[in-house]
């Protein structure tokens, strides 16, 4: 994209602070933005917590967002999803709910993992993922393949769907 995906501009709020919304939508107790650019991201008004691995890939900010739960379930959403949506996150909450067992409930879309759109239990998915970060892996699904994982179905496209690419960004 060529700068700061979380404070590109959709509809006149950068991507962060959609994402943020719609975690508030979906009833989180505290949201919190993992790394990037503290200053700009509380310039937006979001709450920041510096990544305690930074430059590590997305496993050492889950790993930091785990470190701050007071809940034993944590939601994690990738900063550049410009539809993100309250009913969206609340579904794969519920169901990681109605699957006790399970360290983690994430979408598929076109059959990928969407491991960035994810309910994760803290107290079974935490060592896990610790355990393969500190033995060096960085992959997300590599470290989760060990997890008891419920895939959520039929979530809205736009919902899960992540801009990688200007013309990924909705024209409005």
């Amino acid at each position: 994209m060529g700068r700061d995906k979380a404070l590109l501009e959709v509809g006149g709020l950068p991507l962060a602070v959609r994402v943020a919304r719609a975690l508030d939508a979906a009833g989180a107790s505290r949201v919190v933005a993992i790394g990037g650019d503290g200053a700009a991201l509380r310039a937006s008004g979001l709450e920041t917590v510096p990544d305690d691995d930074p430059g590590e890939g997305p496993l050492g900010g889950i790993l930091t967002a785990f470190e701050l739960a007071s809940d034993g379930v944590v939601v994690v959403l990738a900063c550049d999803l410009p539809a993100a949506s309250g009913p969206a996150i609340d579904a794969v909450v519920t169901a990681l709910s109605h699957a006790p067992r399970a360290a983690v409930a994430w979408p598929e879309l076109d059959g990928r993992a969407q491991p960035l759109h994810a309910a994760w239990r803290v107290a079974l998915a935490g060592p896990v993922l610790q355990q393969a970060f500190d033995a060096g892996e960085r992959s997300l699904l590599r470290a989760s393949s060990a997890l008891s994982l419920v895939v959520v179905h039929d979530l809205p496209r736009a919902a899960l769907h992540d801009a990688d690419r200007p013309e990924d960004l909705p024209r409005r």
